[in-house]
């Protein structure tokens, strides 16, 4: 989903939804009435607006805090059982998004506690149906607008960085956590937004001066905000993550993931040792064989980037694992990028390997492009869910396919990248557990990334370069993500496995993925009783009330 700046006139109207949402009698049990909720509950959940600037203050949030128990009581008093079970599984996403808001006001408090929750400006896009990790209100996506701007889209990029200055002056108040690591890596994201607001204002034309007059004061309060951040460091010497118990409470109630912190750990540990094992493997059969030369100019990267697509489009519709249709083509071609001299970060070691792995991976944009083009009828599963609750199956899938893909022979004819697909294995499971033991504060953030880098293999995740201390300050701040794609592959490779046990010769993996796409981007754990009719008893545990 492309995140759009939200006019103070839109929020407004959402303000207004969301007083009737609070005030309403409790709804009826139907599966309409949740859907109405789902829409009352979609507008409460953003935060008042005051003055075109969202309203974070101690006041604003314990109000909305207080609001959120009369949502909760409506929603427990619709009774799914009975429903239909995609319906059932509607009603459990709904629940897991209130959750997630609970959560952060009982104990994530990002307005409170994460400098980097203030960063609103954002060049790239996400490969996620949402952007990830936890963002104050009125994200201007910069990346959105097509270039040259016409005066619609300067207009609404201005209206956005107007509200910076307010914001940032508002955060200076609301901000009171003690977490060093969530301080120090937030005042290096602030900065980081400073850096994209100056290359902005350097590519906008002499025509679009008062344009860049917002965004030269937006860089201002962005500097004058992060030196602040900086200059409170000393005082910062508490921990930053949320301790065991409150990260299961946080896997089960509002990611849906059926394991607990200790059970995820082992998980992870098993993945770690399984990838290198397997990768040992590999390098022996392979030894005599010539280790595949990186991409080496542009046009090598041009030419062999596109052939990758080529390939892996040909693959999937000669072997009948996936319907392909010419958008998802356009997808991926326009994903590709352009080449780079160095140096490169891990995942640029792996795709300038062997450019089809990571394509493989992208099949994040396939789900983007039929979120675009094939809008799921479900109303609650049109939309993307909040808190990144559908990591398990974005991340999961993406992460399984690479290895999925490599059984079913993508990579037959060039047995080293068999090699990568481990490497990429043993990174994923490395920085989770990682993530596992920052959230648990036995590691800083520092110490995190050092594991990271000591875990994966061939020394492609460095300390020298940006990516993994990116991701772990990502993982500390939005617990789950980190394990999400290993945690996620795990439970679809459970649903495959049923699936095809159960249909015997009859199993087409085109009409599986046919099916798995349809069913939209919901938690992996509800996907498998959805899509086998059967729920675990792990997942009945997930389903318990808070």
């Amino acid at each position: 989903m492309f995140l759009r700046l939200i006019s103070p006139l839109a929020l407004g109207v959402c303000l207004g939804l969301a007083a009737t949402a609070v005030s309403a009698s409790p709804p009826p049990g139907t599966y309409d009435d949740l859907v109405a909720f789902f829409r009352q509950w979609r507008a409460f959940q953003k935060p008042k607006v005051v003055d075109g600037v969202p309203d974070y203050r101690p006041a604003a949030m314990a109000e909305q805090a207080r609001e959120l128990e009369t949502m909760r009581a409506r929603l427990k008093a619709i009774d799914p059982n009975g429903w239909p079970i995609p319906q059932q599984v509607d009603y459990y996403v709904v629940r897991a998004e209130l959750a997630g808001l609970d959560f952060d006001h009982r104990v994530l408090k990002p307005w409170a506690n994460n400098p980097g929750f203030y960063v609103t400006v954002f060049n790239e896009e996400s490969d996620q149906p949402a952007r990830e990790g936890p963002f104050a209100l009125g994200a201007v996506e910069l990346w959105s607008y097509p270039r040259p701007l016409s005066r619609e889209n300067a207009t609404a990029i201005g209206a956005g960085v107007r509200t910076i200055p307010a914001l940032l002056t508002q955060a200076r108040g609301n901000l009171v956590g003690n977490g060093r690591d969530l301080w120090v890596y937030g005042a290096k994201a602030v900065r980081d937004q400073s850096a994209v607001l100056t290359e902005f204002a350097a590519s906008l034309d002499p025509a679009s001066a008062a344009l860049k007059a917002d965004v030269d004061r937006a860089r201002k309060a962005t500097d004058e905000f992060a030196t602040w951040i900086e200059s409170r460091l000393p005082e910062k010497t508490g921990p930053s993550g949320i301790g065991v118990e409150n990260y299961d409470w946080y896997l089960k109630h509002v990611q849906l993931v059926p394991y607990t912190w200790s059970e995820v750990v082992a998980l992870m540990e098993r993945e770690l040792a399984r990838s290198r094992a397997l990768l040992a493997m590999e390098e022996l059969k392979n030894a005599r064989l010539p280790q595949p030369a990186p991409v080496a100019s542009a046009e090598e990267y041009d030419r062999r980037m596109n052939a990758a697509v080529t390939e892996y489009m040909t693959f999937l519709r000669d072997r009948e694992i996936l319907t392909i249709t010419d958008d998802l083509d356009a997808a991926m071609r326009a994903r590709i990028g352009s080449y780079s001299a160095g140096p490169r970060e891990f995942f640029g070691e792996v795709d300038y390997r062997d450019p089809e792995v990571m394509r493989t991976h992208g099949y994040h944009w396939i789900d983007k492009a039929d979120m675009a083009h094939r809008p799921n009828p479900d109303p609650i599963r049109r939309e993307a869910l909040l808190y990144n609750i559908f990591n398990t199956r974005t991340e999961g899938h993406a992460t399984g396919w690479e290895e999925l893909m490599m059984q079913a022979g993508m990579f037959d004819a060039r047995p080293r990248t068999r090699e990568l697909i481990y490497i990429l294995v043993a990174e994923r499971a490395a920085r989770a557990l990682g993530e596992l033991f920052m959230q648990a504060n036995v590691m800083t953030l520092e110490q995190a990334s050092a594991f990271a880098c000591a875990n994966t293999p061939r020394g492609w995740l460095s300390m020298q370069g940006k990516l993994v201390r990116g991701e772990q300050h990502l993982y500390l701040q939005q617990p789950g993500y980190g394990p999400s794609y290993l945690v996620g592959k795990i439970e679809i490779e459970k649903i495959l496995a049923e699936k095809s046990e159960k249909a015997g010769e009859r199993f087409r993996m085109k009409a599986f993925m046919d099916e798995f796409n349809a069913a939209g981007l919901v938690p992996a754990s509800l996907l498998r009783w959805e899509l086998t009719g059967t729920k675990p008893p792990e997942v009945a545990r997930m389903l318990e009330a808070p």
